[in-house]
C-alpha cells in the first residue's frame, strides 16, 4: 500500500459556491494543521472524526482566506485513512491556491481515482462498488443513476456471492475427494454437481442478459433520423431535444450535414443524429449530406425513418423502407394533424413499429417510448436489483459462464471429473476477479484510469 499522504481538488474546477480540497493519508492532519487556522483553536488531531471547524487557510502568496475543516478519522473515512476536507469559497485561483500551499507541506498530487482505489484497497469497498462511483458521476439519466447506486449498495456483489459460494461447495467437495481418496469422503453425485453448474450458469447467464438491456437505458441509444427531405426530420429532432437544433424550413435539402444532440425521453436516453434529406440528386454538396445519412444508418443502434403522413409514399420512401428493414427501426408518420394520404399498410408489412407524430399537436412521445420498451426488451427490467456495467464486468461474467458451460458439457460426454473441476474452478476464478477479490495489479489499474482526479 502507497502510504504518500495525497491531495487533490474534489469539486468541478470553475466558478461556484464552495470548492473542496480533499487531503488522505497518514500525514493528512499534520499537512492541515500547517496550513489551516482554527478560529476556535481546534486542531486536527485533536477533533472528533466527522466534525467541523472554521478558520482561515494560508494560501502560496500568504493571502488568508475563509474555509472550513471536516475531519475523517481512519478507518471510518471514504478511503479508511485519515481524511481532511478543506471546504472553501469556489473558484479556480482560490482552490488552486489552497491545494499548491498543501502540496508545499508534505502532500502529493493524487492520481485518477486514488482516493476510491484506495478506498477499494483498504476494503472499504469491492471493485464493483468501486467502478458504480464513477458510473454515478458519468450518469446521464435516472436509470443510470439507480443501477450504479445499487452496485454501490452492495446488491450486485450479493447476486454473485451466491453463485460463487454455490460453485466453490461443488469445488470443495470434487477436490477433498480427489485428493483424499481413502478417507470416508461422500462419493461425489454427478447429477447433483451438474444441477448446482447449471443453475450458476443460468444465473451468470441472466445477469449478461440483464446488462445488455440495462446498457440501452444506462448508457443511451445511437439513434439516426433519416427520411426524404422535407418530411418532417428536423422538426421531430427540434420536437425531441426541446429546441431549434435543425433549422427548418420548406425548402428542400436545407440539412446538409449531420447535426447531433442528446436527449431524455422517459427512462431513454438517445443520441440524436438528424441527417440530410435522402434524395436521388445532382448536388455535389447535397449528395456528400446523403451519403453521410446512408453510412451513419449503418452504425446505428436504432433509426427513426421519418415519413410525410399527407403525401403519398415515392420511390425514394420504399427504397429507404427496404433498406432499413432489418435494422431496429421504427418508422415515424409526421403531420397526423393533416389529413392522411400515405399507405400506411406497406410501412407496417416492412416495419412492425408505427408511430403517429405532430409537431403542432406535440402528439406520439408516449408511442415512441412504447415502441422503444418493446425494441429494446426493457419494459420489466429493474436497474434497482444490481446489474452488471460496463464491459471489463460483462466480458469476465461470459469468461465465468463459458467455462460453466464447458463444465456441463464435460459432465454430459462422461470426462473425468479432474476435467470437470478445471472448468468450475476457472469460473471462480473469473468470478473473483470480477468482485476485485483475485483481480490482478493490470486489472485495477486498469478501473481506476478512467476516474477524474479528486474522486
Amino acid at each position: 500500500m502507497n502510504n504518500k499522504t495525497i491531495a487533490a481538488i474534489a469539486t468541478a474546477q470553475g466558478q461556484g459556491g464552495v470548492g473542496i480540497i480533499r487531503i488522505s493519508g497518514e500525514y493528512a492532519f499534520d499537512i492541515a494543521d500547517k496550513v489551516f487556522t482554527s478560529t476556535s483553536g481546534k486542531r486536527p488531531h485533536n477533533m472528533p472524526g466527522y466534525t467541523a471547524s472554521f478558520g482561515h487557510v494560508s494560501d502560496e502568496n500568504g493571502n488568508s482566506l475563509e474555509a472550513i475543516m471536516l475531519i475523517f478519522k481512519k478507518p471510518h473515512s471514504y478511503t479508511g485513512e485519515d481524511v481532511v476536507e478543506i471546504s472553501c469559497q469556489g473558484g479556480v485561483y482560490v482552490t488552486k491556491s489552497i491545494l499548491r500551499a498543501i502540496l508545499d507541506n508534505g502532500a502529493y498530487p493524487a492520481e485518477a481515482g486514488e482516493f476510491t482505489k484506495r478506498a477499494f484497497l483498504n476494503g472499504k469497498m469491492d471493485l464493483l462498488e468501486a467502478e458504480s462511483v464513477m458510473n454515478i458521476i458519468s450518469a446521464k439519466n435516472k436509470t443510470a443513476v439507480k443501477a450504479a447506486n445499487s452496485v454501490l449498495e452492495g446488491k450486485l456483489g450479493k447476486r454473485l456471492k451466491s453463485v460463487k459460494e454455490d460453485l466453490l461447495t461443488v469445488a470443495a467437495h470434487l477436490s477433498a475427494w480427489a485428493d483424499y481418496p481413502e478417507d470416508e469422503i461422500p462419493a461425489v453425485n454427478e447429477e447433483e454437481i451438474f444441477t448446482a453448474v447449471d443453475k450458476a450458469s443460468y444465473a451468470l447467464q441472466t445477469l449478461i442478459d440483464e446488462c445488455d438491456r440495462g446498457r440501452v437505458l444506462t448508457e443511451g441509444i445511437d439513434t439516426v433520423i433519416v427520411g426524404k427531405p422535407n418530411v418532417g426530420k428536423s422538426t421531430l429532432m427540434n420536437m425531441l431535444s426541446g429546441s431549434e437544433r435543425s433549422i427548418v424550413t420548406d425548402i428542400p435539402g436545407t440539412t446538409r450535414d449531420i447535426v447531433e444532440d442528446t436527449v431524455n425521453l422517459g427512462s431513454y436516453t438517445l443520441h440524436l443524429s438528424d441527417t440530410a434529406g435522402i434524395r436521388f440528386t445532382d448536388d455535389i454538396i447535397e449528395k456528400i449530406g446523403v451519403d453521410k445519412a446512408l453510412d451513419k444508418i449503418n452504425t446505428g443502434e436504432l433509426i427513426l425513418a421519418v415519413f410525410d403522413g399527407s403525401g403519398k409514399l415515392s420511390e425514394e420512401d420504399k427504397h429507404l423502407i427496404d433498406k432499413i428493414s432489418n435494422y431496429n427501426c421504427i418508422a415515424i408518420i409526421n403531420k397526423s394533424d393533416l389529413p392522411q394520404i400515405i399507405d400506411n399498410e406497406y410501412i407496417s408489412q416492412k416495419i412492425p413499429h408505427v408511430v403517429y407524430t405532430s409537431a403542432i399537436t406535440q402528439e406520439g412521445a408516449d408511442k415512441l417510448i412504447a415502441a422503444l420498451d418493446d425494441i429494446f426488451s426493457t419494459g420489466a427490467f429493474n436497474p434497482g436489483e444490481g446489474i452488471l456495467a460496463g464491459e471489463r464486468q460483462r466480458s469476465t461474467a461470459l469468461s465465468a459462464l463459458e467455462a460453466l458451460i464447458e463444465a456441463k458439457t464435460s459432465l454430459q460426454a462422461g470426462y473425468t471429473l479432474d476435467a470437470v473441476t478445471v472448468s468450475i474452478e476457472f469460473a471462480i476464478q473469473e468470478l473473483l476477479s470480477l468482485t476485485g477479490e483475485r483481480a490482478t495489479e493490470e486489472i485495477v489499474n486498469k478501473v481506476f484510469e478512467r476516474f477524474c482526479v479528486g474522486k
